[in-house]
């Protein structure tokens, strides 16, 4: 393990103003995605939209790295060239999903815990020599009345989460870690954060436990955030107070950066939200995003699955990651958005 190198691939992705694409949709999660715009899901399909996305110009300077799916990581543009080397060559750093998805626990009913990883050490390696240097793998944690999620569930999930990071750190591959509270179903905003916080608590417990270098990793968790159902959506403010609140007291200063995932929050809403906590002020890691959906939805509604309108895809991506560029500095308003 090269502690160096893990911190530096780290710390570029979330340098100044930048971020992360996740670009990871599983093959029949991007079906749905497709469908949404009338567009066959197609290895072409799939591999021709995704080469619109990174050759989009400028966005070099709002994305750190971008995230494929095993499909992409092993794809090319018409010209030839490999997707990763196509990435490496803007200063995009390339890094690749390892989970193979949430499944259910057993003998714990309504809990999930992520599988993949038998064979991942393995898989690890393959993915390093085609040009990937950071992975990500997402746990599940669903919130219900009715005891959901267990202790045990987010234990669970944590054990998962360590051993996954470990083995990325060996690779010499940097981990994105996700603990993922959803964002479905009625809680208020304090059972949100009392459920990250416990799962935060866990998760870096077990990272300590497996020996993981803080310093050269990156934390991809969910903002704290009243559930789609619920009658009271928090303000904008106490968003940002609540998720900075559970940060501060569970995640270690020695992590270079937060990359929140945007959970299926509107565009605009996410941009808000991290705009909010970088105003507030230095943090002791940096806050930026990995966003998927709010970033691509706003292509994919441009692009509408015709040649014709690439370009105009390229310039809704470009115009997204700008916003999410200046919410990184807390310098986004809401009437940019026309800009």
């Amino acid at each position: 393990m090269n502690i160096a190198e893990l911190s530096s691939v780290a710390n570029a992705i979330v340098a100044r103003q930048k971020g992360v694409l996740a670009a990871d949709e599983s093959n029949p999660t991007i079906k749905k995605r497709f469908e949404s715009i009338q567009t066959e899901s197609t290895e072409e399909s799939r591999r021709r939209y995704r080469e619109i996305l990174f050759t989009a110009d400028g966005i070099e300077r709002y994305i750190g790295g971008v995230i494929l799916f095993d499909e992409t990581l092993r794809q090319s543009t018409r010209q030839g060239i490999p997707f990763p080397t196509l990435l490496s060559s803007r200063g995009i750093i390339p890094g690749i999903k390892v989970d193979k998805g949430a499944k259910a626990l057993a003998l714990c009913a309504g809990d999930k815990v992520t599988e993949g990883l038998d064979g991942l050490r393995e898989r690890l390696e393959e993915y390093r020599q085609l040009g990937a240097q950071f992975a990500k793998w997402r746990a599940v944690i669903d919130i219900s009345a009715t005891g959901i999620p267990s202790a045990f569930g987010i234990r669970a999930n944590a054990h998962a989460l360590a051993r996954y990071a470990a083995l990325c750190q060996e690779a010499g591959l940097v981990p994105i870690v996700e603990p993922e509270v959803l964002m479905e179903g009625a809680h208020d905003i304090e059972r949100c954060e009392a459920v990250t916080a416990q799962a935060l608590e866990a998760v870096f417990a077990e990272l300590n436990a497996h020996h993981v270098l803080f310093e050269g990793m990156l934390l991809k968790p969910n903002m704290v955030i009243a559930g789609m159902k619920c009658a009271r959506q928090a303000s904008v403010q106490e968003v940002a107070d609540a998720t900075l609140r559970c940060l501060r007291r569970y995640v270690p200063a020695a992590v270079p950066g937060i990359v929140f995932l945007s959970g299926g929050q509107r565009a605009e809403d996410a941009t808000d939200h991290l705009n909010a906590m970088n105003a507030m002020g230095p943090q002791p890691w940096q806050l930026s995003f990995s966003y998927g959906r709010a970033l691509q939805a706003p292509v994919l509604a441009a692009w509408q699955g015709q040649e014709s309108n690439a370009a105009a895809a390229q310039h809704a991506l470009l115009a997204r990651c700008r916003l999410n560029g200046l919410a990184r500095d807390g310098t986004y308003a809401r009437n940019m958005e026309a800009a």
